[in-house]
């Protein structure tokens, strides 16, 4: 098993669609994060459509040693499956989402989050 079916198959489980970002003050933008963002060619307008479109969204475990960690997977406004690392930033009483890194999904990846999402779709009636 692949590291990415575990994690959609763990997502499934504990699925929240959009709820720690929904109510959210805005994305924090900054030279350190913008860069590492784009290393991976995903432009801003893509990762911030992530956010403000359905997605799955699910707690990074594994990497949340020193903060809570988020991933984010859903498609950008391209229609490209984008896979979002995050935190969250609480500052004069709001909260913001901080993306950490960002890159365009693999197709083994792009297969499972959509088997994922249909199941998803089934359990929600739609």
């Amino acid at each position: 098993m692949f590291w990415y079916e575990a994690v959609f198959t763990q997502a499934l489980e504990k699925v929240k669609l959009a709820m720690t970002t929904q109510n959210a003050a805005g994305i924090e933008w900054d030279a350190g994060n913008w860069h590492k963002c784009q290393k991976h060619g995903v432009s801003i307008r893509e990762i911030e459509t992530v956010f403000h479109h359905g997605m799955i969204e699910f707690p990074d475990h594994a990497h949340s040693e020193n903060e809570d960690r988020f991933i984010s997977i859903g498609k950008g406004h391209e229609g490209r499956c984008v896979f979002v690392v995050f935190t969250l930033r609480h500052r004069d009483g709001q909260t913001f989402i901080r993306p950490i890194s960002a890159r365009y999904m693999h197709q083994k990846e792009i297969t499972a989050y959509e088997k994922a999402l249909a199941k998803i779709e089934k359990r929600r009636g739609s």
